[in-house]
């Protein structure tokens, strides 16, 4: 089973809300749980995460929060993913630092070096743009759940 980490999962539904709600500007970490539905401590770690890796910008004080570093059209799927979990790869001998003792006798290798980059390269082509053009009205998720969100399949 092919599947994304928890932080990765909640990081797409966190960035998606803040292009949903492109309006306003900063975020707080407490009022995103809220809207996702999502617990507090894993959103503020999400949102740490983001801002370090250049996807969100933070401002303290009462007025502070978070906000999008980049337009969501310059933030692509594959991005989110690779920040948060590390290299796209869907088995061993497909990921940069791969210690598979049989790299150099696999015969299915050069496959599951095809399929990565057709998985990598549908990941890179997918803006959260393009994530939130889906959602009813693109108003956030006050009326379902995280799962309603984002939907990869």
């Amino acid at each position: 089973m092919i599947r994304l980490s928890r932080e990765a999962d909640y990081g797409i539904v966190l960035l998606a809300q803040f292009a949903c709600e492109s309006e306003r500007l900063t975020h707080s970490a407490r009022k995103l749980s809220r809207e996702t539905y999502l617990p507090f401590p894993m959103v503020s770690k999400v949102l740490k995460a983001l801002t370090r890796q250049g996807f969100l910008v933070s401002q303290r004080g009462v007025k502070g929060g978070y906000s999008l570093a980049r337009r969501p059209e310059r933030i692509t799927v594959a991005e989110i993913i690779g920040a948060l979990e590390g290299p796209i790869a869907v088995t061993e001998c497909t990921d940069t630092h791969s210690d598979c003792k049989h790299d150099s006798v696999c015969q299915l290798r050069p496959t599951w070096q095809k399929i990565n980059a057709a998985v990598l390269l549908t990941l890179d082509k997918i803006a959260l743009s393009d994530l939130i053009r889906t959602l009813p009205g693109q108003a956030g998720m006050q009326s379902g759940s995280p799962s309603d969100l984002v939907r990869l399949q």
